[in-house]
């Protein structure tokens, strides 16, 4: 509660929507607790392959998302974007490209934990918001001012020293970063209600992550068959962790500013971070230390780029005319 509290009071949330406001921070702060400690389910599993891993989390992610439509009595409305969507082909593309996408992204993910990667899925979801902000400015012509600009370098220059120290590009960091940037792009010019949206995803991806798991498990390579009850719970499991911290979500952003959200969103991968570093005792060198640093930086810089100080402070640029003889 007192979360909600300073969060209230630094954002000036008050009146008579307070009770709201107050669910809709539980329902993000959760959202972002749950995804921050999500490394520490998937290495429950870590014996298992992260391909099996994935299938599992989608076949029953689909289920879940399946139950959770029946009992808010929402089936009505899954048949209507059903049948609208033979008439809507780019809706059905973006849904489709929207699914390959969080199928990606989930994979690096798995594989990037069970592989010791810990902290470069961290580096990944801090690079994320940045990159969303930056697909926003090539695709859909947003503008940046000028300290958006700054923190755009200064992440830029983090993961260039990366880059350079270890003589080998951060794929795990950058593609969590670009594959998540771009799913929220595409579900956003999609506009679709986030259940509906997560049921037509998992929808179109399930038969062939069951195709997959009946293939190995006739082969004799499955493990869900052959292993304990523990672990299968655990792969059943992993489709309420995938499905309940996205709705969620759903439900704290539009209680809450946008604003509140964009300084929530970093409480994931910091607790990833510290996973990483003291549980996990993954190799936290100088280098990460330097490059998180900047990322740190730019981040603050773009969170509170839109105050009035930092309008004030900015230089202006590009305000002064030549005039013409």
């Amino acid at each position: 509660m007192y979360t909600v509290y300073f969060l209230k009071v630094g954002f000036g949330m008050k009146g008579v929507e307070s009770n709201e406001q107050n669910k809709g921070i539980m329902y993000a702060f959760s959202a972002y607790l749950l995804w921050g400690v999500l490394p520490l389910y998937w290495k429950l599993l870590d014996t298992i392959s992260a391909i099996e891993i994935l299938a599992h989390r989608i076949v029953w992610s689909f289920l879940f998302v399946f139950a959770i439509i029946l009992i808010t009595k929402k089936g009505k409305q899954l048949k209507q974007q059903l049948g609208s969507l033979i008439h809507r082909k780019k809706v059905l593309l973006g849904i489709v490209i929207s699914s390959l996408l969080v199928t990606s992204n989930w994979f690096i993910f798995i594989w990037a934990v069970n592989s010791n990667h810990i902290i470069e899925t961290s580096l990944g979801y801090y690079i994320n918001p940045l990159v969303s902000v930056l697909l926003g400015v090539l695709v859909l012509k947003e503008r940046l001012s000028f300290w958006q600009t700054v923190s755009f370098a200064l992440a830029g220059i983090g993961v260039l020293i990366l880059t350079f120290q270890y003589g080998s590009f951060p794929w795990v960091s950058i593609t969590l970063a670009l594959s998540f940037g771009l799913y929220g792009l595409v579900k956003k010019m999609a506009n679709l209600d986030s259940l509906i949206g997560l049921m037509l995803e998992t929808m179109i991806i399930t038969p062939f992550a069951l195709y997959f798991l009946i293939s190995i498990q006739a082969k004799g390579n499955g493990t869900f068959l052959n292993t304990s009850v523990d672990q299968q719970l655990l792969l059943v499991g992993a489709g309420v962790a995938t499905a309940l911290p996205l709705l969620w979500f759903a439900q704290g952003a539009r209680r809450i500013p946008l604003s509140m959200v964009g300084i929530l969103q970093y409480i994931a991968p910091t607790i990833s971070l510290m996973i990483g570093v003291f549980l996990f005792n993954e190799e936290f060198t100088k280098t990460h230390l330097i490059t998180f640093i900047f990322i740190w930086s730019a981040l603050v810089i773009y969170s509170f780029s839109k105050t009035k100080l930092m309008v004030a402070l900015q230089p202006k640029i590009g305000k002064k005319r030549s005039i013409s003889a």
